[in-house]
């Protein structure tokens, strides 16, 4: 009934009376509306409305509010102005908008952190690695850990041709050469052919400890009509000297038939854009490896030891011992004098065949002394030939070693990098 009140007074009717006209609380007493003039002179519609709405005496048991008792407005506190009251209709489609623009700018950018890092904290070192040099040398990282340090307190020769290995893997599948096989190209599993290692020249400047991060380069080249060269460089990554230099020779394989094969057009054409002609080791030692009636036949000191079997781990994928593992056979036949007292600078391995799961090898060691005199010898470089041979006399791997004397300054060393790193 307010409302209707106060909708005629901002509409108001000639004459007559107001249609609300209704007895309150059972009394005669009647509502009635006030009768508006339309002289311009008159008051404004909100006092009209003001007025009529307070002659209303009682209206469905509401108390009547009497002109001279209706309280004053309170004071009206105006709302802070603030840059979200101002804005006009479109603030809503504006703010949508810069959520969207900020929401895509958190991903693309992102604040730099100010926060100091030490030499250990190197979370980008140890990536997968990554193809530099116009696409012709890939460069991966390693950390020297805790279990792949020996006797020595530093990394053992085993470890460091485990990078090689990871490093020529990581080459072809970096760029896009990697087929269903392991390191073989796409042509090449269509062909049912696969890389064996025939030659592998190793120098050794000197062997990182517990905590160094290593840095391998690795690239391929031609080698003749049917073989590939491979060639790695490892240096520290803080101080970028040199720790090793490796060079190996590669052909191909019939997976099927376990036989050599050319290489055909295809698969040439698949690694030719990779082929970086630069050589890691300059003086490649070409020497011939004696037969093992030679090394019988002279007077030198003599080392053999039998019933090397290979176990389920040292197989990879081909099904063939992996050639890793071949060093540490050669290396059981070492007498314990020498590896206490000298470390390898240098090897050389010639791969004559394959090692299956079910063979038995023996390894042979023949050593010579630079030095003539005994007493002198602790200090004195050596050099061995090694022969691994199955049971029945077929020759697997020939191999040629050079060592010189430990240095002092590894020892201690573990204490001296676990005080470092804590």
């Amino acid at each position: 009934m307010v409302a209707s009140i106060a909708t005629s007074a901002f509409f108001p009717a000639s004459s007559g009376k107001s249609p609300l006209s209704k007895t309150a609380n059972g009394s005669g007493e009647t509502v009635k509306a006030a009768n508006f003039s339309t002289n311009p002179a008159a008051p404004s519609q909100s006092t009209r409305a003001k007025s009529a709405i307070e002659a209303v005496s009682k209206v469905e048991g509401y108390a009547a509010i009497e002109p001279d008792k209706v309280a004053p407005p309170p004071p009206s506190t105006p709302a802070p102005r603030t840059i979200y009251n101002q804005l006009p209709d479109v603030s809503f489609w504006l703010a949508t908008v810069m959520a969207i623009v900020i929401a895509a700018a958190d991903r693309h950018f992102t604040l730099p952190d100010w926060r100091p890092k030490r030499p250990d904290m190197l979370s980008d070192a140890f990536s997968f690695g990554k193809i530099v040099q116009d696409g012709l040398v890939f460069k991966q990282n390693f950390l020297i850990r805790s279990y792949e340090i020996g006797a020595d307190q530093t990394a053992s020769i085993e470890t460091l041709m485990n990078h090689l290995q990871e490093t020529a893997l990581n080459h072809v599948r970096s760029a896009g050469l990697l087929g269903d096989g392991f390191g073989c190209t796409p042509e090449m599993t269509k062909r049912n052919l696969i890389w064996v290692v025939s030659k592998m020249q190793v120098l050794v400047d000197h062997y990182p400890i517990w905590g160094d991060i290593v840095e391998v380069e690795t690239w391929v080249g031609s080698h003749g009509k049917n073989g590939m060269r491979r060639d790695w460089h490892i240096r520290d990554y803080n101080s970028g000297q040199t720790i090793l230099r490796a060079t190996s020779l590669w052909v191909m394989m019939n997976k099927l038939t376990r036989k050599l094969a050319k290489i055909p057009e295809e698969v040439r054409d698949e690694i030719r854009p990779y082929f970086f002609e630069r050589m890691a080791i300059v003086d490649e030692d070409n020497r011939k490896f004696p037969k093992l009636e030679e090394l019988n036949g002279n007077s030198a000191e003599k080392h053999l030891r039998k019933g090397l079997t290979p176990r389920w781990g040292d197989l990879d994928v081909n099904q063939h011992v992996n050639n890793v593992k071949y060093i540490g056979w050669i290396l059981e036949s070492a007498p314990m004098a020498m590896l206490e007292k000298h470390e390898l600078a240098g090897m050389t391995l010639e791969y004559r065949r394959e090692c299956g799961k079910d063979s038995v090898v023996q390894s042979h060691t023949t050593v010579y002394s630079d030095c003539t005199n005994s007493a002198k010898q602790d200090s004195a470089s050596i050099h061995c030939e090694h022969l691994l041979s199955l049971e029945s006399g077929a020759n697997i791997v020939k191999a040629r070693t050079a060592w010189r004397p430990k240095q002092g300054q590894n020892k201690g060393i573990v204490g001296t990098v676990s005080t470092a790193h804590a």
